[in-house]
C-alpha cells in the first residue's frame, strides 16, 4: 500500500481531535506499586504479589495519530464521507440547526462533484470503520504477544527462581549468597510485573477510547445523514 499522504492524515487527526481538546493522553509512564523490603533474616522469602491495576484510557495523541493515517490510507480517490464530513464541520460555528448544517454541507458536496447519492457516504463511512476494524485487530494481536513476551516471561522467571531457592536452601551454609541474590531478584520481580502490566494495560485503554471515539463520530454522522438528508 503506498505510503499514505501527512497532510491528509494531518487533516484527518485535525478532523477528528482538535489540539485544545482536554483529556489527550500524551503517554505517562505509570508509577509502579513499591514493594516491601526483603527481611534479612528470611532465607526464602515468597515473591510480591503483584497489585491488580486498571487504567482507565483516555484518547492517546500517538494514537490519535495513527489510526488518523490509517484512514488517509485507505482514503478513496474522490469526495467521499471525509470530504463531506469536512464541509460539515466548516458549518460548525454558522449557527445553522443540525438539520439544516448537513443539507447545507450536502448541497456543497455534491456542487464539488460528488455523486448524488448519499449511499456513497456511508459507503466509505463503512469503508474507515472497517479499516479501523482491521487495525484494531492487528494492534489487539500485538498486544497479546507483549503481554506474553514481558509479562510472562517474568512470571517464567518467578517460577523458576522460587523452585531454584527450594533446591537451594537444602544445601550447605556456603550458598546462602546465592540464595540472597535470587531472593533479591524475587523482591524485585512483583513490582516489574506490575509496572509492565500497566503499561501494557493503559495502552490498550487509550487506544481502545481513541478507537471509539473515531467510531463513535462516524457513526453519529451516519445516523444523521439517514435522519436528515432523506
Amino acid at each position: 500500500m503506498p505510503e499514505p499522504d501527512k497532510s491528509l492524515g494531518r487533516k484527518i487527526l485535525n478532523f477528528f481531535v482538535k489540539e485544545e481538546d482536554p483529556g489527550i493522553a500524551t503517554g505517562t509512564k505509570p508509577t509502579p506499586a513499591p514493594t516491601a523490603p526483603r527481611p534479612a533474616s528470611a532465607p526464602n522469602p515468597q515473591p510480591t504479589q503483584p497489585t491488580a491495576v486498571t487504567p482507565t484510557g483516555t484518547v492517546d495523541s500517538k494514537f490519535a495519530e495513527h489510526l488518523a493515517n490509517v484512514l488517509a490510507q485507505n482514503n478513496p480517490p474522490g469526495p467521499d464521507y471525509f470530504e463531506f464530513s469536512e464541509t460539515l464541520r466548516s458549518l460548525s460555528n454558522l449557527g445553522l440547526p443540525e438539520d439544516k448544517q448537513f443539507q447545507a454541507a450536502w448541497a456543497s458536496f455534491k456542487a464539488l462533484g460528488g455523486p448524488n447519492d448519499i449511499s456513497v457516504l456511508t459507503k466509505t463511512a463503512n469503508g474507515y470503520i472497517a479499516a479501523l476494524n482491521n487495525d484494531r485487530d492487528a494492534f489487539s494481536k500485538s498486544v497479546d504477544v507483549a503481554l506474553a513476551d514481558r509479562v510472562g516471561g517474568l512470571q517464567n522467571e518467578e517460577k523458576r527462581l522460587q523452585t531454584e531457592n527450594e533446591a537451594l536452601a537444602k544445601q550447605l551454609v556456603e550458598i546462602q549468597q546465592k540464595i540472597n541474590a535470587n531472593n533479591d531478584r524475587l523482591s524485585a520481580i512483583g513490582g516489574e510485573i506490575t509496572e509492565q502490566s500497566a503499561k501494557i494495560t493503559q495502552n490498550r485503554q487509550n487506544y481502545e477510547v481513541t478507537f471509539a471515539h473515531f467510531t463513535e463520530q462516524i457513526k453519529s454522522d451516519m445516523a444523521k445523514l439517514t435522519q436528515y438528508l432523506k
